[in-house]
């Protein structure tokens, strides 16, 4: 859908959780060409170029309107981790976890550039980030997705063990107009 005809909608933002390792449900592919890598000194230009590349389609802009300095000090925070998946050498989607004062860990970005879906990339790197996420002295991880990002985004979430805990509707922002 194209983001001219999102004028008329509602944002719906739909809200999951996960509160126990136990409801994990991995599923990891098997390629020799894939490969996800911890993103250990950020790159703000790389990181932007990421954040546009796969969130572009899907109306993503909170990162594009914030300074580079707010953005570096987010990256560059102990409770930041950036992950990004590479196919054949090339960056094809990452996943961002945030530990919260709460030491609830957020998955606050995934997704993948458009090239890369369809392949079953999205449920493998989604796996691994909830698994890094459980890493990360937690007893609660958690995201939240809306009728702006794709099609099997919900889908994906709830069969890797994701309840919704919470669904709010509200007139669509003029920021994703």
């Amino acid at each position: 859908m194209a983001i001219a005809t999102r004028q008329a909608e509602m944002l719906i933002t739909t809200y999951l959780e996960m509160t126990s390792p136990v409801h994990f449900a991995p599923a990891y592919i098997k390629a020799n060409d894939v490969e996800i890598v911890l993103m250990e000194m950020p790159d703000l230009g790389f990181y932007k170029f990421l954040y546009q590349s796969v969130g572009e389609e899907w109306a993503w802009r909170d990162r594009l309107q914030i300074s580079s300095a707010e953005l570096r000090k987010i990256l560059n925070s102990p409770r930041t981790q950036v992950h990004v998946l590479y196919v054949s050498g090339s960056p094809g989607g990452y996943v961002e976890l945030y530990k919260h004062d709460d030491e609830s860990v957020e998955i606050a970005y995934f997704g993948l550039r458009r090239d890369y879906m369809g392949r079953g990339l999205g449920k493998h790197l989604l796996s691994y980030g909830v698994a890094r996420a459980w890493e990360m002295d937690t007893t609660r991880v958690w995201l939240h997705t809306c009728n702006l990002d794709g099609p099997h985004a919900l889908a994906n979430y709830q069969k890797r063990g994701f309840r919704i805990f919470k669904v709010v509707e509200e007139p669509m922002p003029e920021l994703y107009m």
